[in-house]
């Protein structure tokens, strides 16, 4: 099992919610706004639960204005 801190687990949790159609592409802004978070915690975390996180896949998308980033549900 792998061990988040708190905020890591809302925004796992909440990927794994909003990605339930099995993929889905997300800011860091838009999940903050859902969260009560700011974009900079959630842009922070996102390339470390990259990593570690087992209950979705997240992968680095592309770059306009902001990062995209693409969440599958594992």
């Amino acid at each position: 099992m792998t061990e988040y801190t708190e905020e890591e687990r809302r925004i796992v949790a909440h990927l794994r919610e909003s990605a339930s159609g099995g993929e889905g592409y997300f800011r860091a802004k838009e999940i903050a706004e859902s969260l009560g978070l700011t974009a900079k915690q959630v842009g922070a975390r996102l390339p470390t639960l990259a990593e570690k996180a087992d209950e979705v896949d997240i992968e680095k998308w592309g770059r306009s204005r902001s990062t995209t980033w693409k969440v599958t549900v594992s």
